[in-house]
């Protein structure tokens, strides 16, 4: 995803320089990246250096080291918090995170697996979601550790694809969504397992009319995070979108504000978040 987000300078132009002060902006003096609420947030702050990455221009190194530390090897945290906090680690020098809190954090995935070979949002879940196995998956990449039970979950996503084509984000709730297809589709293509001849047609059915990918196809609006993880999705399983690309692009364009990027048409603030999506969405809508 970093790799593609970095073309977005080829079609952002002088605008990029913009989007990476817009990004600098976003850090708090603790070294964490604001959130809706102005408060520090791991999962923004993923966003806040990923997008600095991308863009290639420094980030608040010192400041970020502080700030990840304080949260030792994630004890407390949630699975997504969790993953966000080694996201964040990769995003600096290796020697910046303890081996101990290594360990610790892995250590602790573990304790989010269920026994349907999946990840949950919480220990006290009794099923995994899509999403969260989606999240744990990169937290071990992130760590430099080999990723553990690739098979139980193979088939576990195997089992979330609907009768639409679509995949769900669990059993329990068996509605497909853009972003969790865009997910399962990418975990399994890294996992060697099989994506389903009819998830790529499906993405491809959500793109609104005026450009830009739906959540699902009765939303009323595109929104930006879908867009930017079906590109990818597509791109990695080598499906074209070719015939979309002008119209994702005018939606995209849609969404700047000038510094960086809102999420919807209904959305009138940009944050760290949505900015690295359309980072990645401009990656891909360039090559």
């Amino acid at each position: 995803m970093l790799q593609v987000a970095r073309l977005a300078p080829t079609l952002l132009h002088e605008a990029a320089d913009r989007v990476a002060d817009y990004l600098r902006s976003q850090f708090n003096s603790d070294g964490g990246v604001r959130d809706r609420s102005g408060a520090s947030d791991l999962y923004y702050t993923v966003f806040g250096l990923e997008g600095l990455a991308a863009l290639q221009v420094g980030i608040p190194q010192d400041s970020a080291v502080e700030y990840l530390r304080s949260f030792s090897d994630g004890a407390s945290l949630d699975l997504v918090h969790l993953a966000c906090l080694a996201r964040c680690w990769a995003s600096l020098p290796r020697e910046a995170l303890g081996e101990g809190d290594r360990r610790g954090i892995l250590a602790r995935l573990e304790h989010f697996r269920r026994a349907d070979g999946a990840y949950a949002a919480d220990v006290d879940e009794e099923y995994g979601t899509a999403y969260h196995s989606f999240l744990a998956y990169g937290a071990h990449q992130d760590l430099g550790h080999e990723f553990p039970g690739s098979v139980p979950l193979r088939g576990f996503l195997e089992g979330l694809m609907t009768a639409p084509g679509g995949y769900a984000n669990s059993k329990a709730v068996p509605v497909a969504t853009t972003p969790t297809t865009a997910a399962v589709m990418t975990l399994q293509r890294h996992l060697g397992g099989v994506v389903s001849e009819s998830a790529g047609p499906w993405l491809l059915g959500c793109v609104a009319s005026e450009g830009g990918f739906l959540a699902a196809p009765s939303a009323p609006m595109p929104d930006l995070l879908s867009t930017a993880t079906a590109l990818h999705a597509l791109a990695g399983c080598e499906i074209s979108f070719e015939a979309i690309r002008e119209p994702c692009l005018d939606f995209v364009d849609t969404l700047w504000t000038g510094q960086g990027f809102c999420g919807t048409w209904s959305d009138a603030d940009p944050d760290a978040e949505y900015t690295y999506y359309g980072l990645l969405a401009l990656g891909h809508l360039s090559l």
